[in-house]
């Protein structure tokens, strides 16, 4: 449940198996992240402000944006020298969750594309694993408050994937999600909006 990470980790002797869904309310206390814009902690940790999420990003971390035709940031992503990681926020029920429902898209989805799936309990719930040849996914998703967070570690080896893996997990459990009173509808992804000095660093880029 949102705030409050599940002790048996991704080492659980239940790994690979589904557990049932508890009742969520979207109101239990954080006692560890990601968390809610009313429960960010107040630990002097530096966070990259993006808007809609505050991400802490790693030493060495490049930043790379993707954007959209229209100009709109799509995805922000993190070069680490064991992977990208990819964290991203997503408008969700006020009462109910939203990652089950995506999650068993994206396995229908990641099939299709010819990717072999586990599915493994982590430290927020069910995650899902995707790997072909070229690449090893983990997709973990966290329900908030009338928000979902999902984070990808993508890596080219099983051994760079574990090690992904850990860094995505701290990066989630560290990450603020800024969420804001605004109507939206379910599933929209929550704005990006990029510092200005990186904005101009990528309009420069552009206009070169």
């Amino acid at each position: 449940m949102f705030g409050r990470r599940r002790k048996r980790g991704r080492h659980s002797a239940n790994r690979g198996t589904a557990q049932p869904e508890a009742e969520f309310d979207g109101v239990e206390s954080a006692e560890d992240g990601p968390f809610d814009e009313s429960q960010a902690p107040n630990d002097g940790l530096n966070r990259l402000d993006l808007g809609s999420i505050r991400l802490p990003v790693p030493d060495g971390a490049q930043l790379q944006v993707e954007m959209d035709p229209a100009g709109a940031v799509r995805a922000v992503h993190l070069l680490t020298t064991v992977g990208q990681l990819t964290v991203s926020a997503f408008a969700a029920p006020k009462s109910d969750r939203l990652w089950p429902e995506v999650s068993g898209e994206m396995i229908a989805q990641f099939k299709s594309d010819g990717f072999r799936i586990l599915r493994e309990n982590g430290d927020w719930g069910e995650e899902i694993l995707a790997r072909n040849n070229e690449v090893h996914l983990r997709v973990v998703g966290v329900d908030g408050p009338r928000w979902m967070l999902r984070g990808i570690a993508a890596a080219p080896t099983e051994e760079q994937s574990g090690r992904a893996t850990d860094a995505l997990y701290t990066l989630l459990r560290d990450t603020v999600v800024v969420r804001g009173e605004q109507a939206m509808p379910v599933r929209t992804p929550l704005p990006i909006e990029l510092p200005e000095a990186i904005a101009r660093h990528i309009q420069a880029q552009q206009e070169s």
